[in-house]
């Protein structure tokens, strides 16, 4: 039987559900796909998702530590960027460099101290 890995869904702590939808929906562009609490007062189990990225949010303690760090590949990095500085922020005024792995990345880091480092490999002259 071969061995498959699906996909990769990274779990971020966060500690106030209003901060997290304004950072990962009103900023980042996130939908959220559901959200779970065992019951009204328990902590929030969410999962925010775009273009293909899933990420699940969670209030739980057990479930992550806080200052996570998420590499991402992607395409459209620049576009993203032109997108959330048009947004005005206030908390956050992302930039995008190019790094010594021939890439360029643009970090955020949300109100949590977790930093999503999104990258688009910069393709040399000639490579499709």
């Amino acid at each position: 039987m071969n061995i498959v890995f699906q996909q990769t869904i990274p779990v971020l702590r966060i500690f106030d559900v209003a901060k997290a939808k304004e950072f990962y929906v009103d900023f980042l562009g996130f939908a959220v796909d559901w959200e779970h609490r065992f019951h009204e007062k328990a902590p929030l189990y969410m999962q925010v998702s775009r273009a293909g990225l899933i990420l699940h949010l969670s209030e739980h303690h057990g479930d992550s530590s806080p200052g996570a760090n998420v590499f991402i590949w992607m395409t459209g990095v620049e576009a993203l960027h032109a997108e959330l500085i048009a947004k005005g922020y206030a908390y956050n005024c992302p930039s995008v460099e190019k790094t010594f792995y021939n890439s360029l990345c643009m970090k955020v880091v949300d109100p949590f101290h977790n930093t999503l480092q999104f990258n688009e490999e910069i393709k040399l002259d000639g490579e499709a």
